[in-house]
């Protein structure tokens, strides 16, 4: 860390001595001097207390790159600090977050910080706060309150609804309402306009993604990740890195400028060519608070884009990004559950939270890269081994389909999540996992299982024209989706979204459901013993 802190002293600006200066704590959420008392205060009457330490990064296996982008932007933020007038305690080492606080509070007195967003942290510095030696006070960097969420519950008491949260926070708010706070166009959702597959050659040709030169500084932070952490999974770019405040605003820039007017539009499409096609890379920077989730939010209000890409991307920042989080707070991480009779524990991470559908198969080799022979989960694993990312449709209808499909341990395809992207925090994780993605905690958040056959699949992408398997003929997908309707039936007849697929399953023959059942068998073996699927005699094509 030689570099960084010769950097440090070197902008330092001269000030206040410590003792007449407010010490704040920023958690490694809160990156920005935008929101808070960093944002109050004058800069000379102000100290910052950052936490650098080796227990978080070994407590899961984090991608390399996950790892680096969270430290280069924490020191690259605690530079900028520095030059302009505030004092920075940068705390390195090897113990926990709140025993390093604790040094340094015996040192100078109570620090105050913002709540931090991750349940984790939260729970370790608890004994600081209830001692009365770091005082807390609201996130400023969310956008709905807690009476938004309310009113978004379920009358029987047994969970919430997106919808009527996004509707809600648009009728306080009036984003997207217009002069009779009615919805601009019409619709809160131009859903249904946003489904379009991405076609090279014919579709608008998607944006070159930004690259940053890297600094001696997060030159630093990468040599450190590839020498402590060489054990983590993961490639390790240290080009593919926004680390100062100059690059999260070039790459926002980029965003606005090259993606937003295509965004809706081919937001759920997937694609081999290009990855990432017009996302806008910004999710990362946005749960570090290097962008402003408000200022995010102004500057689409403020584009002349078409309005399906607008309220497209608005849905996600305002809708299901602020949704997931109160999920996350109302349920204390998924371990108090809603029900009409009353809350009640889930379970924990020892047991399971997450047990609705039975699912206890272990998550296959495949997910860390072991190769599969499924075209579509072989290069999505690849772009998230790769880059510590891949879009949010990859996520649900590849990552999570599959895994769903095949009755993996909801609580182990979060702990993947968790470790493998680099936007990933256990407020967003696990509600997208455990909630939506497996549907592992039933109805409290979502309505229905999101899952799907080969057909989705090879409408939506263009996977399948690379994969041994054919979309009609011999996928297992398919047969593996039935299958998942079968075993799963007893707990999704009465699921009123379910009723007319479950009504399909009714009327499949005992045959087809024998081979069903006999591929799902045949898929989950030859991935648990991390075995290639293959498609070698005209029996195995019959029974896909």
């Amino acid at each position: 860390m030689r570099r960084f802190f010769e950097a440090l002293e070197a902008v330092a600006v001269a000030g206040k001595p410590d003792a007449a200066r407010q010490w704040v704590y920023v958690p490694y959420d809160q990156l920005t001097d935008a929101l808070g008392p960093l944002s109050r205060a004058p800069a000379a009457d102000l100290g910052v207390v950052l936490v650098e330490t080796t227990d978080k990064g070994r407590r899961r296996p984090y991608h390399k790159q996950k790892l680096a982008i969270l430290l280069t932007n924490q020191r690259h933020f605690a530079l900028e600090q520095a030059a302009r007038g505030v004092a920075v305690r940068y705390l390195v080492g090897s113990k926990s977050y709140a025993a390093l606080l604790g040094e340094f509070i015996t040192e100078v007195g109570p620090l105050v910080a913002m709540t931090p967003a991750e349940r984790e942290l939260r729970n370790e510095l608890a004994p600081l706060v209830a001692a009365g030696r770091l005082t807390l006070s609201a996130h400023e960097g969310w956008l709905t309150t807690p009476e938004d969420f309310a009113g978004a519950r379920l009358k029987d008491g047994s969970g919430w609804r997106m919808d009527a949260f996004y509707r809600r926070v648009r009728q306080r708010t009036g984003v997207l309402m217009d002069e009779r706070n009615k919805p601009v166009g019409g619709r809160y959702s131009f859903d249904g306009d946003n489904r379009k597959r991405w076609t090279a050659g014919k579709d608008p040709a998607p944006p070159a993604v930004p690259t940053f030169e890297p600094d001696a500084i997060t030159q630093e932070v990468c040599e450190l990740v590839a020498e402590h952490f060489a054990d983590h999974p993961g490639r390790l770019t240290p080009s593919a890195l926004p680390a100062s405040a100059a690059d999260a605003e070039r790459l926002w820039a980029w965003a606005q400028r090259e993606c937003m007017t295509h965004f809706g539009a081919y937001e759920d499409a997937m694609s081999t060519q290009h990855g990432t096609l017009f996302h806008t890379l910004i999710s990362s920077l946005m749960n570090l608070h290097r962008l402003v989730p408000a200022r995010v939010l102004s500057d689409v209000l403020a584009l002349n884009i078409p309005l399906n890409s607008q309220e497209g991307f608005v849905r996600q920042l305002i809708g299901w990004r602020e949704y997931v989080k109160h999920v996350h707070d109302a349920t204390d991480g998924l371990r108090v559950l809603p029900g009409a009779g009353g809350d009640g524990p889930a379970g924990d991470e020892s047991t399971s939270r997450a047990q609705h559908l039975n699912a206890t198969v272990d998550l296959p080799a495949a997910f860390w890269g072991t190769p599969s022979g499924l075209a579509c989960l072989d290069h999505v694993v690849a772009e998230v081994v790769d880059d510590g990312y891949t879009h949010h449709i990859n996520r649900l209808m590849v990552l999570a389909n599959w895994s769903t499909l095949l009755g993996v341990d909801p609580e182990q395809l979060n702990h993947w999540f968790w470790v493998m992207f680099t936007d990933a925090y256990d407020w967003v994780v696990e509600p997208n996992v455990l909630g939506m993605g497996t549907f592992g905690v039933g109805p409290v958040m979502t309505t229905k299982p999101y899952v799907s056959g080969s057909a989705y699949i090879n409408k939506m992408g263009d996977y399948c024209q690379s994969c041994a398997f054919h979309p009609k003929k011999t996928c297992p997908m398919t047969s593996l989706y039935w299958d998942f309707l079968a075993r799963n039936e007893p707990t999704l007849r009465g699921n009123q979204r379910m009723k007319l697929v479950m009504a399909s399953l009714r009327k499949r023959s005992e045959d087809k459901r024998a081979t069903d059942q006999a591929t799902a068998n045949q898929v989950r073996n030859t991935l648990a013993n991390g075995e290639r699927l293959t498609v070698t005699s005209p029996a195995q094509s019959k029974l896909f």
